[in-house]
């Protein structure tokens, strides 16, 4: 029986963010991407609600001993899950993850009806600009100029900043692998050294020339560092 490996997308992502992953992996492993319901959360803590989400995501497909893979809003949400239920998560994998700091400098992000200002947030993205595809841009504008999906993105990121995890990590017993890229922009290396120091069991990989999303701007060397850690847990 195949491990099950779930795949968490951050705020602006979506389950393509993860083809690479699922292309290398999903020979061996039992493979998830649940759509976050960003857009579903009501008033109150959004984070719990995604939690909850996911809690009964895990219980209604009975996995047990899952291996956690978040990006950015993703490895929040895979953070809060695994401090409250540390015995159904074998291995917790961040990167980009928000939760102790995000770098909000360019403003609200979902300027409605400003194309270039969108592309030019998507481009910061990443490394490399190139990496903001014409569809990727698309879907992330389409999504801005929604009124009800902005207004939850702007609730949702607000909620994400006020939930500053520094005080659980200490108590998660996880082995952590932390793969971030050393360009990045919106959680920058510093956020990955204070991760590794809060975590009890974390290891840490810097890929270079590499911004806030590895596993779609270097998704090679992703799989490669993911795939070490796992064989050897």
């Amino acid at each position: 029986m195949k491990q099950s490996m779930i795949l968490l997308h951050g705020l602006f992502g979506g389950l393509s963010n993860w083809e690479g992953v699922v292309s290398h992996f999903q020979a061996r492993y039992n493979i998830h991407i649940p759509a976050l319901p960003i857009y579903e959360a009501p008033a109150g803590d959004q984070l719990d609600f995604l939690v909850t989400f996911l809690e009964n995501y895990i219980r209604e497909m009975e996995l047990q001993q899952v291996i956690l893979v978040g990006n950015s809003l993703g490895g929040h949400v895979a953070i809060l899950y695994t401090h409250r239920y540390p015995e159904r998560v074998s291995q917790l994998i961040l990167t980009g993850s928000s939760g102790l700091y995000e770098n909000t400098s360019m403003g609200s992000y979902p300027k409605r009806g400003n194309y270039a200002y969108i592309r030019e947030r998507v481009a910061y993205t990443f490394y490399d600009p190139a990496v903001a595809t014409d569809a990727l841009v698309d879907e992330v504008f389409s999504t801005t100029t929604n009124a009800r999906k902005c207004f939850s993105i702007v609730r949702m990121a607000k909620s994400a900043q006020r939930n500053y995890v520094a005080d659980l990590l200490p108590h998660i017993p996880t082995p952590v692998l932390l793969i971030w890229g050393k360009d990045d922009k919106i959680t920058p290396p510093e956020v990955a050294e204070e991760f590794r120091r809060y975590l009890p069991q974390a290891t840490l990989v810097m890929l270079a020339a590499c911004g806030h999303a590895p596993m779609m701007e270097r998704p090679a060397e992703f799989n490669k560092v993911l795939e070490a850690f796992l064989e050897a847990v």
